[in-house]
């Protein structure tokens, strides 16, 4: 079902996926290759919108994952791992035909990216994996003490800064006004739940696929550690490993140039 479109946004969008109503971008072309991204906690599809408006030759759907951007909440806070891959599988298969993709994935998308691919590994082509690990320890609990509208954006800003968060930007990317003041897309109870399953090893996971992976980490990051990174590209055959020295978490952000020429150089090198 279409929604919206916009030459440079995409065309918005919906499907279904079990009881939710879940939103996608599509970006366009006659491509046959097709870059599926998924975005992280409290983002939404547009997280790689820079991305999508460059890269020539690919086909580039945005998934707003459960709880995020414009897909529904779920209503019973179902965040679990499944229910994440489940939402992808739905998509591939009736939106996208059935056809293989390849994943970019950052933070939660990463790990949602890398278990789909173990799971289904005949739909992906290749995995994109931004700084994200196989052990993780995510804290996503400050969602909850924010709140549901604030009179102004800077007011909205202002609660992130209290709640410790520095990647103020990132985190403003997905919020809307209304009549009722400004607020986050994001389930906000639902956050510290979804960030809760995300927790723990998932290192068979991450070894038990055999398609090319590049796995990109910020060496500032406060996720991943360059210690992890280099453990999970020695450990996986078929891994390449970039490290972005001055980066953080969020490396499309903080280098959009640099992080554009690796995904790209990535891309062009996988088989036809």
């Amino acid at each position: 079902m279409v929604h919206a479109q916009d030459e440079f946004a995409g065309i918005r969008k919906y499907f279904r996926s079990g009881s939710l109503q879940l939103s996608y971008l599509d970006y366009g072309g006659d491509s046959l290759n097709l870059l599926l991204t998924l975005h992280g906690h409290m983002n939404d599809a547009r997280t790689y919108a820079d991305l999508a408006s460059r890269l020539k030759g690919w086909r580039i759907i945005g998934l707003d994952q459960r709880g995020h951007g414009w897909s529904d909440h779920a209503p019973d806070l179902d965040y679990t791992r499944d229910s994440y891959i489940r939402d992808i599988y739905h998509l591939v298969r009736q939106e996208l035909g059935g056809q293989p993709v390849v994943i970019l994935g950052h933070s939660l998308g990463g790990a949602n990216a890398y278990q789909f691919a173990a799971r289904y590994p005949e739909l992906v082509r290749a995995v994109i994996v931004e700084d994200i690990g196989a052990d993780i320890h995510t804290d996503m609990s400050f969602a909850a003490t924010l709140p549901e509208r604030s009179p102004s954006l800077n007011e909205l800003q202002d609660a992130l800064r209290r709640a410790g968060l520095k990647a103020i930007g990132y985190f403003s990317e997905s919020v809307f006004s209304d009549e009722l003041g400004w607020g986050f897309r994001s389930d906000l109870q639902g956050m510290k739940i979804s960030a809760e399953l995300l927790n723990g090893s998932w290192w068979e996971d991450w070894l038990s696929s055999t398609c090319p992976i590049l796995l990109i980490h910020g060496q500032k990051s406060f996720v991943l550690d360059p210690v992890q990174a280099a453990q999970m590209a020695a450990r996986r055959p078929n891994t390449q490993l970039a490290v972005f020295e001055h980066c953080g978490h969020g490396v499309h952000t903080d280098d959009p140039e640099g992080f554009y020429q690796v995904v790209k150089t990535f891309l062009d090198g996988l088989p036809a």
